[in-house]
């Protein structure tokens, strides 16, 4: 897992029928001091995460997990939220 702050929406008018009903999310990876690293992807959200908010994201197989046996077509998928910048940047 790493993580991505929710930087925005993405709109499809079409796209393959296991994501209908699914948000799709553009997420900025972070490093270990909350700063912008890579460029941004579209993600799969799976936790109900929203624009602005701090995330785990994970690729890969385990990237569609969280839909257990539904077989959705994802490589990168949203599936958990940070409370808040604190709770990772734990400086002090």
């Amino acid at each position: 897992m790493q993580i991505a702050r929710v930087i925005g929406t993405v709109v499809a008018t079409v796209k393959n029928e296991a994501l209908d009903g699914r948000k799709l999310l553009i997420v900025q990876t972070l490093d270990a001091d909350l700063q912008e690293k890579g460029k941004p992807m579209i993600a799969l959200d799976s936790v109900g995460a929203g624009v602005g908010e701090l995330v785990f994201w994970c690729r890969g197989k385990e990237a569609s997990f969280p839909f257990k046996r539904e077989e959705i077509p994802t490589d990168c998928t949203i599936v958990g939220i940070i409370d808040s910048d604190a709770h990772v940047n734990n400086k002090g």
